[in-house]
């Protein structure tokens, strides 16, 4: 869908968008892991390249709530450590999917998802305890979150593997992650507005009518955060976030 069509918005792409904001308010408020799920119900709803821009108005409003909210948690060593790195792949998501035709970029989201939930699945698996120190482990993981993350807002499994490489504890993880998020999105912001042109008037009115949806999502995020029974809510986010990335191909 262009952003030019975004008045005709039919009530299912609306639905899709209102849960993708209200997931997304949850996982900022410090339950992670839905990043996946929520890129594919926006990209469904408004298709891979225009949702890429509409989410990231979304992501500051939850970036701004969590580093507010988690500040004092925060291990900026770590962000130091990983930030310059995401900024390159960041860089080099700019060029990358700056030209690519709409149907290159679709399968190109679709691998991104399928390899953040490998990665996620090889990590969740594995069983050593070991802190990696080399700088090519920060340095790759960085690299790929910073790609991903342009070119579909998909650098939490990168980045999670990272955190819980360092074995940093529940709170530090959460607020550690919010400050690396919050500056890598503002980062991101003038390449979608003057390169990829996928923010606009348009799309900032979509976000405007989403924010009920991520306020909502805030709010139970914060109450659910120390909660809820994760192992069974994985599974589920893996499956039916690989049944929407194939659904992805065929919109």
């Amino acid at each position: 869908m262009l952003l030019s069509t975004f008045s005709d918005i039919s009530v299912a792409a609306w639905t899709m968008a209102a849960t993708a904001a209200f997931l997304m308010g949850v996982s900022k408020a410090g339950l992670k892991g839905m990043s996946i799920f929520n890129v594919t119900l926006m990209a469904l709803a408004f298709g891979s390249r225009a949702s890429t821009g509409l989410f990231i108005p979304l992501l500051i409003v939850g970036d701004i709530f969590a580093v507010v909210y988690y500040n004092r948690h925060t291990q900026w060593k770590f962000i130091i450590k990983f930030l310059p790195w995401m900024i390159l792949g960041i860089l080099v998501g700019v060029f990358i999917g700056k030209d690519l035709p709409e149907r290159e970029f679709k399968w190109g989201m679709v691998v991104v998802i399928f390899i953040s939930l490998g990665m996620l699945i090889w990590w969740d698996r594995r069983k050593s305890k070991k802190v990696p120190t080399h700088w090519l482990f920060s340095g790759s993981m960085g690299i790929f979150a910073g790609i991903c993350t342009m070119i579909g807002n998909l650098a939490g499994a990168f980045t999670n593997i990272f955190f819980l490489a360092m074995r940093l504890p529940k709170n530090e993880f959460v607020g550690t992650a919010a400050w690396l998020f919050f500056i890598t999105n503002l980062f991101k912001l003038p390449f979608h507005v003057f390169v990829w042109k996928t923010i606009s008037v348009d799309s900032i009115l979509v976000n405007l009518r989403l924010l009920p949806a991520i306020g909502a999502g805030l709010i139970l995020g914060v109450f659910l955060v120390k909660k809820i029974n994760e192992k069974n809510y994985k599974r589920f986010i893996l499956i039916v976030t690989a049944i929407g990335a194939v659904a992805i191909l065929f919109r």
